[in-house]
């Protein structure tokens, strides 16, 4: 077997042959023909090579350079389809945009990478229209999960926050090319204009999450002690003896923005030499 045909561990490459489920991921792509189209990871070319009847360009950004240099020599695709040789958790895709929301990007991603993958990919939310991957099923119940369900965690909460989230079908292991020891399936990410509640500090917002379903079982209280405080859970109407996967994005969002109030009324009071615990006594 040729370099380029043997999948390899460390990249964590399954390769996806079942033409049944090539067409279904292109139908549920439906690519125009002046479509900016981006595919992570074309692996051998199945789903390239599916894509290019539809468009007529595409960008494919492969890490592995023997695949990289077999893609480039492949008689149906080397006209139609611009390879970049670069690592795709490092790569500036936000720089293949031509117009805000212009990119549509595909891919079965490789399941050791899908999640950093996807936390990089929000970076370049404003530039990308659409997103279909085919993942790892744990990772996808945990992009689509609600509140209260065990799936619910720090992953749901972002990737809601930046995109509308749906499930679209199920892959079997044997699709692919050595099987994986897990379920895959199909999600679609649509990056929202903007985000039904808006975060005052972005990064604040993901602090907060981050925090909070650092310690899961443990209340908010306890988990965010040092970085809430109780004003700021009773502004935003959330208990604080509630759960992180109690919490709706828009809890989260709300705790958020109380917080950076709450600091900023602090700020302003000291700038003022005013102690808000005995600004009230007579």
């Amino acid at each position: 077997m040729s370099d380029f045909n043997r999948p390899r561990k460390r990249f964590g490459q399954h390769f996806l042959h079942d033409q049944n489920i090539l067409a279904k991921i292109v139908h549920a792509i439906a690519p125009a023909a002046d479509d900016r189209l981006v595919e992570i990871g074309p692996g051998r070319g199945a789903l390239t090579l599916q894509l290019v009847r539809h468009c007529d360009r595409l960008i494919a950004v492969e890490l592995d350079r023997d695949l990289a240099d077999y893609l480039t020599r492949h008689e149906a695709l080397r006209e139609r389809v611009e390879l970049i040789n670069a690592d795709a958790l490092k790569f500036d895709f936000s720089g293949l945009s031509e117009a805000p929301r212009s990119l549509r990007i595909v891919g079965n991603l490789p399941y050791n990478i899908s999640t950093p993958l996807l936390f990089h990919l929000l970076e370049a939310a404003d530039q990308i229209r659409d997103m279909h991957f085919l993942l790892q099923k744990e990772v996808v119940d945990r992009l689509v999960a609600a509140p209260g369900n065990k799936d619910y965690g720090r992953l749901s909460v972002m990737i809601q926050y930046h995109c509308q989230t749906e499930r679209l079908f199920h892959v079997p292991p044997g699709a692919f090319s050595p099987p994986p020891k897990v379920e895959s399936s199909v999600v679609r990410l649509t990056p929202r204009e903007q985000p039904e509640a808006i975060a005052a500090d972005p990064r604040h917002f993901e602090k907060v999450v981050r925090q909070a379903f650092s310690q899961r079982r443990k209340t908010l209280r306890k988990s965010l002690r040092g970085l809430v405080g109780e004003a700021a859970f009773e502004q935003a109407g959330v208990a604080a003896s509630l759960r992180p996967e109690q919490l709706t994005v828009h809890n989260f969002v709300d705790l958020s923005n109380r917080t950076i109030e709450s600091a900023e009324h602090r700020g302003y009071h000291r700038s003022q030499g005013i102690s808000l615990s005995s600004r009230n006594k007579p």
